[in-house]
C-alpha cells in the first residue's frame, strides 16, 4: 500500500498541537482540510491515550467553515441532524447520509466522464440525466415500494393488502403524501 493510500496519521499532543507524522511538522485545521480536499484520508489520534479524534476534528473543520459564511449545510439539514440524535431516526441518518454522499460522488464522476468523452460541445443534459437515474435508484432503495414512472415521476407500487387505518394513521399518511408531493414538485423544478 502506498503512502497516499494509507490514512495520513496526525498526532495531537497534550498542548493540543497537531503533528503530521509524514512530514514531521505541526499542522493546522486548515492544513488538514487541505489534505482531505486533495483526496487524502486522515486519521487524528491523541498521542497519550491513543483515542481516535478524527470525527471530533472533522466536525470542528465543518463548524469553522460554516461560521465563516461558507455555508454548505442549510439550517433545515442542521436542525434535522440535531433532531436525529434524540429520535429513532438516528439509526437511519448515518446510512442515509453515507449513501447520499456516495451518490453525489458517483454523479460527479459520471458527469465529468460524460463531459470528457463528448466529441461535441458540452451537453449538460447527459450529466443531469445520469444524476436523475441515480436519484431514482437511490429513492427506490431508501423508500420501500417507491418505483420511478415512465414520465420520471412516481409510479404507484403494487397494491399491498389493505388494512384498516386509524384516523391518526390516515392523517399521518396524508401528511407524508403532501410532503412527498412537495418534494417531487421541488425536484421537478430543479430539473427544468
Amino acid at each position: 500500500m502506498s503512502d497516499t493510500e494509507k490514512p495520513l496519521l496526525i498526532k495531537r499532543y497534550a498542548s493540543r498541537r497537531l503533528y503530521n507524522t509524514e512530514t514531521s511538522d505541526y499542522v493546522t485545521l486548515e492544513d488538514i482540510a487541505g489534505f482531505i480536499r486533495s483526496g487524502r484520508e486522515v486519521k487524528i489520534v491523541d498521542l497519550k491515550s491513543g483515542d481516535d479524534l478524527t470525527r471530533q476534528y472533522l466536525l470542528q473543520i465543518v463548524a469553522e467553515h460554516e461560521s465563516k459564511g461558507e455555508s454548505v449545510l442549510p439550517i433545515a439539514v442542521l436542525t434535522d441532524l440535531v433532531r436525529s440524535y434524540t429520535t429513532q431516526a438516528q439509526s437511519v441518518v448515518p446510512q442515509f447520509l453515507a449513501m447520499s454522499f456516495d451518490m453525489l460522488r458517483d454523479s460527479q464522476s459520471k458527469m465529468m466522464e460524460n463531459f470528457s468523452t463528448l466529441p461535441t460541445p458540452m451537453n449538460p443534459m447527459s450529466g443531469i440525466e445520469a444524476m436523475k437515474r441515480q436519484q431514482k435508484a437511490f429513492l427506490a432503495t431508501m423508500v420501500p415500494g417507491w418505483q420511478p414512472g415512465d414520465d420520471g415521476g412516481e409510479a404507484p407500487a403494487a397494491e399491498p393488502p389493505k388494512a384498516e387505518l386509524s384516523a391518526d394513521e390516515k392523517q399521518e399518511l396524508d401528511d407524508i403524501r403532501a410532503q412527498l408531493a412537495d418534494l417531487k414538485d421541488k425536484m421537478s423544478k430543479l430539473g427544468q
